[in-house]
């Protein structure tokens, strides 16, 4: 019974902190996958092009992806035409 308290609270003290929400940033077209140490990974969408965001992942263990959730331009509605 005694070695079960010290083994409670290692695991307590010893356990991660849980995963936060990634939030994307429907501004920019571009976003920056990286992982880290132990698994965890982390995108952040903050770059206009691909050419920024590869200089941003140069030397990490990283890769470039698309934003799913860019604001694309409306297109105009074009109307046919009655001759």
């Amino acid at each position: 019974m005694r070695a079960v308290l010290p083994l409670l609270a290692w695991i307590a003290m010893s356990a991660s902190t849980p995963a936060s929400a990634q939030r994307f940033n429907g501004n920019y077209p571009v976003c920056l996958q990286t992982w880290e140490w132990g698994g965890a990974t982390y995108i952040s969408c903050q770059y206009s092009s691909w050419d920024e965001c590869r200089a941003a992942g140069a030397g990490l263990s990283a890769m470039c992806l698309t934003n799913p959730y860019v604001q694309q331009p409306s297109q105009p509605v074009r109307l046919p035409r009655h001759r």
